[in-house]
């Protein structure tokens, strides 16, 4: 023992050992799994879907990467069982299923495996105060963002698009009907306005896909940045539902009062009136994550 602690090469020497049952497990997993990955990467790259999954892949290996010197060398056994039939599970539904429901299985499974290691809480940077280091306070790392992210990481635009997009549409073009009932004569049929008898279409980017995925990729990533607990970041999520619902209709409202009132937005106008309320709405889920907890 006086051996270790007089040498801190040999200590951390030591501790490199012990993470590596945690980086072989990861490696052979995500091997294992390389047929879905492979499935991915040709769906982003042929256009058939866009990549913002690529962020939720970038935070998950973040996170990892953050915590590379704090993980467990023994491993939670319920999630380490659970990484292994989630492997299993996408291994033996490759081909059987449709390829993106084999992707979730996957990126769920190699997030349990991640869950498996990583400690119950991240370390911070040592702080000085008064000319001495201390350590900076202990963050919790909760398994439902990190399960959230992993949800979020295969590529699910497109085909959110195909199958939820024509009745979010119809909410969000009746919902704007509602709210511009008060300066124009307005009547919906399907996605469509009649808006002071000129046809206005809810087409698919008002749909407010888009805008969901960056909801609830924020609010994944900064309840891991706070520190936010399963039971606290769970209780906080109906708060992305409402704020996307609100700003997607909002948006839609404007867009369809500049349509009603005139020739139209332009392109521009069109495309900054939906940068100004996505960052809207992202920084109030990311203000409502991070806000700490009352006592």
């Amino acid at each position: 023992m006086s051996l270790i602690v007089r040498s801190p090469r040999l200590l951390a020497a030591g501790l490199r050992i012990d993470r590596a049952p945690a980086a072989l497990w990861l490696a052979l997993q995500a091997a294992a799994l390389w047929p879905t990955w492979r499935w991915m990467a040709a769906r982003w790259a042929d256009g058939s879907d866009d990549p913002v999954g690529l962020l939720a892949i970038a935070a998950l290996a973040a996170l990892l990467w953050s915590v590379r010197g704090q993980l467990r060398y023994t491993p939670r056994t319920p999630w380490l069982v659970a990484a292994l039939a989630g492997t299993l599970a996408a291994t033996a539904l490759r081909g059987a299923v449709a390829p993106l429901i084999t992707s979730l299985v996957a990126t769920l499974a190699l997030a349990c495996g991640l869950l498996a290691f990583l400690p119950e809480s991240r370390r911070g940077a040592m702080r000085q105060h008064s000319g001495v280091l201390w350590p900076a306070p202990r963050h919790a790392i909760a398994a439902a963002p990190v399960l959230g992210l992993a949800l979020l990481a295969p590529p699910l635009i497109a085909s959110l698009q195909f199958y939820a997009g024509y009745p979010l549409r119809v909410v969000t073009a009746e919902a704007s009907r509602w709210l511009l009932g008060a300066w124009f004569s307005v009547q919906r049929t399907g996605s469509s306005l009649l808006v002071d008898g000129q046809l206005v279409i809810v087409d698919a980017p008002c749909s407010g896909v888009q805008m969901a995925w960056a909801g609830y990729f924020s609010a994944c990533a900064v309840a891991l940045w706070a520190g936010r607990g399963n039971r606290s970041f769970l209780l906080r999520l109906p708060l992305v539902g409402a704020c996307v619902l609100a700003g997607n209709v909002l948006r839609n409202s404007v867009l369809v009062a500049l349509a009603g009132s005139g020739p139209g937005a332009s392109e521009a106008v069109h495309q900054g009136v939906g940068l100004v309320v996505l960052a809207a709405v992202v920084g109030v889920i990311a203000w409502g994550m991070a806000r700490p907890e009352r006592a």
